[in-house]
């Protein structure tokens, strides 16, 4: 009898009738928001989410994937949202134990969250990849639409700061994003090939959604990895970019900070700017409306929708309204 594993190896991405195949790449609670709107009004095997492993580390001997988990808890109906990540409802019991015996706790994780690193490691250990791993977990959680790692190989975002260099977990959680941020590098990214999820997506999806995720951090990852670059400016299809950056602020997390300190301009424009032969319709929130005329004279198409996404009807709204721009309008 074929292992579940083996039965998830049969799942491949297609597009129905009418209906675009659609290649997500996500990272970030933002990033995860915009990915359940999606998932709401696309069919499985319609879209294929790739997600930034960057961010991926070591803990207690565990291998945690911070991004991945958001994505498939948010999907599974399982997220803190308070929080933006973690399981709701979750208790900290093995990790108090684990400071009692002297461990370093800085980066906290929850008891029934300890169960989907310690299943990760086990499989990733047993020779499994991380793409069939995330199928799996992905199903168990009653996920039918693809989720999938950047790549199977061994990617860290490291960054420089005015103290240091640190890994992205030292930065981000451990130091509170408080160290300014000289420059990043994308360690083994040169080595590692892109998941089969993304080769396929950026050879036959007729949409590619950037999702409202941090350029630097959940972005750039993906596009430092061989061939993927080139690939999005080849992409046959339509390029969307939405915009992380609302009236100058970041809705979650260090992205206007990051701008400012990698002297960019804050603001929707400045995230267009980095997107340049990349993008073909960027959206931006209302509140920046009046930045449309100057991201169209960057040779992409500016697109003003209400992108803050406060409740799972304006994720699916927001989904919706992104493939208008690409010309694709589902009926209910």
């Amino acid at each position: 009898m074929p292992s579940l594993i083996e039965k998830l190896e049969g799942l491949t991405g297609g597009s129905g009738l009418n209906i675009p195949r659609v290649l997500a790449l996500a990272g970030g609670v933002g990033g995860a928001k915009l990915v359940f709107g999606l998932t709401k009004i696309l069919e499985p095997g319609s879209l294929d989410v790739v997600v930034n492993t960057g961010d991926d580390e070591e803990f207690y001997g565990l291998h945690v994937s911070p991004d991945l988990d958001t994505v498939m808890y948010t999907l599974g109906g399982i997220s803190n949202t308070g929080t933006g990540w973690g399981i709701e409802g979750d208790s900290f019991s093995t990790l108090e134990r684990l400071q009692n015996f002297g461990a370093d706790s800085w980066f906290k994780l929850g008891d029934l969250d300890f169960a989907t690193h310690i299943r990760r490691t086990q499989l990733l250990r047993g020779g499994e990849t991380l793409t069939k791993v995330t199928r799996l977990l992905s199903s168990a959680l009653g996920i039918e639409h693809i989720i999938a790692p950047m790549t199977d190989g061994r990617v860290r975002t490291v960054v420089t700061t005015e103290v240091g260099e640190m890994s992205f977990q030292e930065y981000f959680v451990r130091n509170r994003c408080e160290p300014v941020v000289k420059s990043l590098r994308f360690e083994g990214s040169s080595c590692a090939e892109p998941s089969s999820t993304l080769e396929a997506g950026l050879n036959k999806a007729d949409v590619m959604v950037f999702c409202p995720s941090n350029p630097f951090l959940s972005v750039e990852p993906i596009l430092s990895l061989p061939g993927v670059r080139e690939g999005v400016k080849g992409f046959g299809g339509t390029r969307i970019v939405v915009s992380p950056i609302v009236g100058g602020k970041a809705i979650k997390g260090p992205a206007a900070k990051m701008l400012a300190e990698l002297r960019h301009d804050v603001s929707a424009l400045g995230v267009a700017q980095m997107y340049v032969g990349l993008c073909d319709v960027f959206v931006l929130d209302n509140q920046d409306r009046d930045l449309a005329q100057e991201i169209n004279k960057l040779g992409m198409r500016a697109t003003v929708a209400d992108t803050v996404m406060r409740t799972d009807k304006d994720k699916i709204d927001l989904a919706k309204e992104i493939l208008k721009t690409s010309g694709w309008e589902l009926t209910e």
